[in-house]
Order: structure tokens, then C-alpha cells, then sequence
């Protein structure tokens, strides 16, 4: 199962994120890391199912609801040295309330079929 966080824009400061949950593995044509690559293209129908599009393939998925939502903490260095030892700020920077499940297997698209005469 494969993990992606995207951001959206948010109220009250905190900016929303959204979870996208992929099952399998997502691996890059050439060797390196995915961090700041650019997976695919997110849409949305009139209905509001998200639909993933990546390369030749596209995923049709459903937006659930978290149980429990994820806060994004950003490390803020040291504070004030204690006696039980140093310890860290932490700072909320956004909430992740909702996630896009994408289970099924991704459907190969085709534009145009050459017909045998």
C-alpha cells in the first residue's frame, strides 16, 4: 500500500490536506526517489469521484473520511533544555481530515484502435 499526501487549501490558518492511498507499489521509470516527482493528474467527475490518471492508466477511488485525522507537525528545533534533557517544538502545520482510496487495479486507456481490414 502506497501513501501520498497532497495539499489543498484550507480555513483557520491550517491548511487541509488529502491522503491518497494507492494499493501496490508506485516505482519511477529511472532509478532515484519519488519525493518531488509528479505522480499523475487528480480529477474529479460532476459526481465528485476522484480519478487518478497516471501515464497509460487510469484509477477510478472514493473520498472516506478519517476516523481520526492526521496532524502534519514540522520539527522547530530545541527548546528549553529540562532537567529529564533537551526536547523538541513541534508546530502544526496542516490536518489531514480525509483521504482518496484508490483499490481497484488501474485501467490501461485507449484513444484509438486500428481496425483490421
Amino acid at each position: 500500500m502506497v501513501q501520498i499526501v497532497i495539499s489543498s487549501g484550507g480555513a483557520g490558518g491550517l491548511a487541509q490536506w488529502v491522503l491518497v492511498e494507492l494499493q501496490g507499489e508506485v516505482e519511477p521509470r529511472q532509478s532515484g526517489e519519488l519525493a518531488g516527482s509528479l505522480l499523475g493528474d487528480l480529477h474529479y467527475t460532476r459526481e465528485g469521484v476522484p480519478v487518478l490518471i497516471v501515464g497509460h492508466h487510469i484509477l477510478y477511488g472514493k473520498t472516506v473520511q478519517l476516523e481520526k485525522p492526521f496532524a502534519v507537525l514540522v520539527k522547530r528545533g530545541a527548546g528549553e533544555p529540562s532537567p529529564a534533557g533537551p526536547h523538541a517544538c513541534y508546530t502544526v502545520t496542516a490536518l489531514i481530515k480525509t483521504k482518496l482510496l484508490f483499490k481497484t487495479r488501474p485501467k490501461p486507456i485507449i484513444t484509438n484502435v486500428p481496425k483490421k481490414v
